[in-house]
């Protein structure tokens, strides 16, 4: 069984800066989603933690970037130039290996509470 813990969310201004931080129990293919009121859960980035592969949604590429620290079994999610329009829940996922599929949120066995990220204008 693997647990998430999420935490770093809060409310800042646009253009102001966030780091995520999602806690894996154990070492997986994590990745971070967000779902704003009324909308579907998007993908937002993963992280391979076998090969340290990146992958980024094309709205948050250049903003945003996801890195791990190994030694604490933690994968950040470190948000720069925020928008209004990142306000979302953001969500900490994993499963066991790469997928094709990691932009999707079936693709991910395990997923955290979730932490509000709001940006005001």
């Amino acid at each position: 069984q693997v647990q998430l813990v999420e935490s770093g969310g809060g409310l800042v201004q646009a253009g102001d800066s966030l780091r995520l931080s999602c806690a894996a129990s154990s070492r997986y293919f994590m990745g971070w989603f967000r779902q704003a009121p009324g909308k579907e859960r998007e993908f937002v980035a993963a992280f391979s933690l076998s090969t340290s592969n990146t992958y980024y949604a094309d709205s948050v590429k250049g903003r945003f970037t996801i890195a791990r620290d190994a030694a604490k079994n933690t994968v950040y999610l470190q948000m720069n130039s925020l928008k209004p329009e990142d306000t979302a829940v953001y969500y900490c996922a994993a499963r066991s290996y790469f997928s094709a599929t990691y932009r999707t949120t079936g693709a991910y066995d395990y997923w955290g509470q979730g932490t509000q990220v709001t940006v005001s204008s």
